[in-house]
C-alpha cells in the first residue's frame, strides 16, 4: 500500500434528477388565460373567427378563395378552441403521455402555411373586394400568431419541457464505499 494514502475513504455521490409531474384531476383554471400560450390561443380563436366573418360577409364569399380562407378559419377556429379547453381544464395534464407539445408544433407549423396561402389567395382576388383585403389582413395576422406559438412549441419540445404541469428536481444522496 502506498504510505501517502490512506486504507479507507468514503465518496459522497449526490445526483439531481428532474421529475416530471402532473396531477390528473380534471379542473377549470382560469389563470390558464394569462400565460403567453392560453393568450396566443385566444389571439387564434379570434383571428379566426374574425377572417371568417370578414369572408362571409363579402358578395364573393362562395368563390373558392373565400371558400379556402372559410375552411382555414373554421378549421382553426374549432381546433385552437377545443385546446384551449383541453388545457382551461387540464385535460391535457390528465393525458400527460400524448406528446402534446409536438402535436401543436405541428398543427401551428400547418396553419402558418395554410394562412400564408389562404391569406395570399384573397389578398390577389381580381375583383376588388374589402372584406377580401380586410379578411386577408386578420389572416396575415394569425399567420404571424400561429407561427409564433409553433416557434414557441418548438423550444419546449427542444428543452424537454411539458405542456402542463411541473418540473419538480430531486436530489438523492448516497454514500459509497469503494470496492478493494
Amino acid at each position: 500500500m502506498d504510505q501517502g494514502f490512506p486504507g479507507q475513504h468514503t465518496t459522497t455521490t449526490t445526483v439531481t434528477s428532474t421529475t416530471m409531474t402532473t396531477e390528473p384531476t380534471i379542473r377549470f383554471d382560469k389563470s390558464y388565460i394569462r400565460t403567453w400560450s392560453g393568450m396566443l390561443k385566444l389571439a387564434e380563436v379570434g383571428l379566426n373567427l374574425l377572417g371568417f366573418i370578414s369572408i362571409t360577409m363579402s358578395v364573393y364569399s362562395s368563390h373558392s378563395r373565400g371558400a379556402w380562407f372559410n375552411t382555414v378559419a373554421m378549421s382553426g377556429f374549432w381546433l385552437t378552441g377545443i385546446l384551449l379547453i383541453l388545457y382551461l381544464f387540464h385535460i391535457v395534464e390528465k393525458f400527460a403521455r400524448i406528446p402534446w407539445l409536438k402535436l401543436e408544433f405541428i398543427y401551428c407549423t400547418v396553419w402558418t402555411l395554410f394562412y400564408l396561402l389562404a391569406a395570399s389567395l384573397v389578398v390577389s382576388f381580381t375583383p376588388y373586394s374589402e372584406a377580401f383585403v380586410t379578411a386577408a389582413f386578420f389572416g396575415y395576422c394569425a399567420m404571424f400568431v400561429y407561427g409564433y406559438d409553433a416557434w414557441l412549441k418548438f423550444k419546449a419540445v427542444m428543452s424537454g419541457g411539458l405542456a402542463q404541469g411541473q418540473s419538480i428536481p430531486k436530489q438523492l444522496s448516497g454514500v459509497t464505499s469503494p470496492a478493494y
